[in-house]
């Protein structure tokens, strides 16, 4: 290399034309050329146009035990309309000028029929998955961290969070949010058979340059995820995720769940359950999709979740053997702007010690399947509830911070050393 060209400037790494699509309801990646379409309109003289089922449509809702749909506008596939019909918008296919010269601009997922988001095939889809084993309080967690991020964080990073649609927002907020936040309620463990359908969130930047970023949740019994057959319902949703929050209960870890009992007793509802061990959830995950990636691991980057952080509380001590009396864990932390390094480091550090004294098979498992994963602890209440109540409101702890290091970690915001 020659002297001059140390002082040429790197060029710019090019944008794509257009990204692959990731279908935020079931997990499906393609090209967007291969979408369809919903028409805007029906006709009883034209059988291409009329009313009817959507047996795609139909197979998803069935799957979610919803009803099903008898009477639909028509499914219209691009390649049987005119190119000079075709209407595109930032080189990806966005509308199409049916044969009675109406658009539609519903678009469809290809696989499942549902409606895709505006953005999708012009910015990348960048979805994040929330998994975790039974009883670790994923629907809590993914509530509180809604919660946080909707009327505290966005604002932290000049954002909003925003649910995908109307009926997402209804079903967060009425089975959710308001039991959780305002009655103090705590949510009731969900059944293996009873399958909801994803909720879908955006954390959109108001800074236009940068694609929105969507958070997905599948509401499922924690069983499936040891379930292999389950799991593969929901393989797809971790495996097109750009980041994975799992979650992690310390009642999981064998070795510190009779200390943590002997603080609590054992008259709390569901604490003498199994639970499964979060290396299982691991391995199940290996088996469906992270032993077909290049060699054996996976680069996703995954946030390990340390869930009910204030039991913890009954292993500190002063020497430290689990956890300090003065540790970071048990205090919040707001960050703005940007991904404070120091305080992460700070936590990242301590969990990662203290999963590895607690359940070193885990800790070794992480550490051979996942090449990108990070260690928090998080508390969705501030508190332990009792007879399934919170006594007072609920207070997070630490609840963003995974999802702040994911936001960091694909580039949507800077990390400083304080």
């Amino acid at each position: 290399m020659g002297i001059f060209d140390m002082f040429k400037k790197k060029p710019q790494e090019e944008r794509p034309l257009f990204y692959d699509i990731v279908c935020p309801y079931c997990f499906e990646k393609f090209s967007p050329e291969n979408v369809v379409f919903r028409a805007a309109h029906h006709r009883e003289d034209d059988e291409d146009y009329a009313l009817g089922e959507d047996d795609a449509l139909n197979r998803y809702r069935e799957r979610f035990g919803l009803d099903t749909v008898d009477d639909i506008e028509a499914i219209l596939h691009p390649n049987s309309i005119p190119e000079e019909h075709q209407i595109y918008s930032d080189n990806v296919l966005v509308a199409l000028n049916d044969r009675y010269g109406i658009v539609t601009r519903k678009r469809l997922c290809p696989n499942c029929h549902n409606e895709l988001p505006v953005t999708a095939g012009k910015v990348p889809s960048n979805i994040i998955s929330i998994v975790g084993a039974s009883q670790v309080g994923k629907s809590v967690y993914m509530t509180s961290l809604i919660h946080t991020l909707q009327n505290t964080t966005a604002d932290h990073f000049n954002a909003a969070c925003m649910p995908l649609n109307a009926e997402i927002s209804r079903r967060f907020r009425t089975s959710y949010e308001e039991p959780l936040f305002e009655r103090g309620d705590l949510l009731a463990s969900t059944q293996k058979e009873k399958m909801q359908e994803p909720f879908i969130f955006q954390f959109v930047f108001k800074d236009e340059s940068k694609p929105p970023l969507t958070l997905v949740f599948f509401d499922v019994a924690g069983e499936g995820m040891v379930d292999q057959d389950y799991l593969g319902l929901h393989g797809q949703h971790i495996k097109n995720s750009a980041g994975i929050l799992f979650m992690v209960d310390p009642l999981q870890i064998r070795s510190i769940r009779e200390k943590i009992r002997i603080k609590f007793g054992d008259s709390e509802e569901g604490w003498v359950s199994q639970y499964d061990e979060p290396r299982d959830v691991v391995l199940t995950m290996f088996g469906d999709f992270i032993a077909y990636e290049e060699k054996g691991k996976t680069s996703i980057p995954t946030a390990v979740v340390l869930t009910k952080s204030d039991m913890l509380h009954s292993l500190k001590d002063e020497d430290g053997e689990y956890i300090k009396s003065n540790s970071n864990v048990f205090n919040n932390m707001v960050h703005r702007n940007w991904l404070n390094l120091t305080e992460f480091e700070n936590i990242d550090g301590e969990i990662r010690r203290f999963i590895e004294k607690v359940d070193r098979p885990f800790k070794g498992t992480m550490d051979v399947y996942f090449s990108n994963a990070a260690y928090f602890a998080v508390s969705a209440l501030g508190s332990n509830p009792v007879n399934q109540k919170l006594d007072g409101v609920a207070s997070p702890i630490r609840v963003d911070e995974p999802f702040i290091w994911l936001l960091y970690q694909l580039k949507y915001i800077e990390g400083r050393e304080e």
